[in-house]
């Protein structure tokens, strides 16, 4: 009997090589999450609707009735739940990935696979909810008789920016899990901190000019931002140069993320 030795791939070549030949894979956690969160119940769905409505309606009671933050004649609930659609994209993604490879612990420590394969399946489970909130956002707009224009044709790529910036943080919160447990008790406080510093309750004209760079070292700012702009169109102001500065910050986050990730999951075996 031939004894064969199953191994991971020493570069960054063999590694994606070994990515494709897992895609399989890849396919098969991504349904299973999906029929974990929506087979056979109603809360799931459920939840992807109420929760940003919830959120919506707090923020516009909030920041519009009492604050009286401007909203450039846009109606104030289309301000927000076009801001809701990226932030919950962002949030389910993180919150998902923290915990994703303790949960399939059973695999990491028996069979060799690329383990980066586990955190990105939870971005298919986060678009599924988007798609769902994307409908309610439509509804909202045939509400206010509010029709988006040709920039509505950008949102493929201020969507792909999110799911890019989202698996970045989750290799980063999913491999810190692993080692350190602790930090599931630091990804609530991290999410609700970055609700309230990303321009989700308000526009970014809120923010006094001469912060806007600095603000922008937010990811989500530029994010939030494009969205706003191809949902609902010439009432919005992008700031372009903050659009590149965020990318920049995103697409650091995904490269240190991917390095910090491919570094520390030799190690996923032993730990877990």
């Amino acid at each position: 009997m031939t004894e064969i030795i199953i191994e991971a791939g020493k570069g960054s070549k063999e590694y994606f090589k070994d990515l494709w030949r897992y895609h399989e894979l890849f396919y098969f956690l991504a349904w299973r999450d999906i029929l974990v969160r929506y087979k056979q119940t109603t809360i799931g769905i459920a939840w992807s609707v109420i929760r940003p409505l919830l959120t919506m309606i707090v923020f516009t009671v909030v920041f519009n009735k009492i604050a009286k933050l401007p909203s450039n004649g846009i109606p104030y609930p289309l301000l927000v739940y076009s801001a809701m659609l990226p932030w919950q994209f962002f949030a389910n993604s993180f919150a998902e990935s923290s915990n994703s490879l303790i949960m399939n612990s059973h695999m990491i420590s028996k069979v060799y696979f690329p383990r980066i394969i586990i955190p990105t399946t939870t971005l298919i489970v986060s678009l599924v909810d988007f798609l769902i909130s994307l409908l309610i956002l439509s509804g909202l707009m045939v509400w206010y008789s509010y029709l988006p224009g040709w920039h509505i044709l950008s949102l493929p790529i201020f969507l792909l920016f999110t799911a890019l910036f989202s698996l970045g943080a989750g290799l980063w919160i999913s491999a810190l899990n692993v080692k350190y447990r602790d930090f599931r008790y630091v990804i609530p406080f991290i999410l609700q901190f970055g609700l309230y510093i990303s321009p989700v309750g308000f526009s970014s004209n809120a923010v006094p000019s001469q912060w806007h760079l600095l603000y922008s070292l937010n990811p989500m700012v530029g994010v939030i931002n494009g969205f706003r702009w191809a949902i609902l169109g010439w009432n919005v102001h992008l700031n372009w140069q903050e659009l590149i500065f965020s990318c920049v910050m995103a697409f650091f986050v995904l490269f240190t993320g991917i390095r910090f990730f491919r570094k520390t999951e030799k190690t996923f075996a032993d730990i877990l």
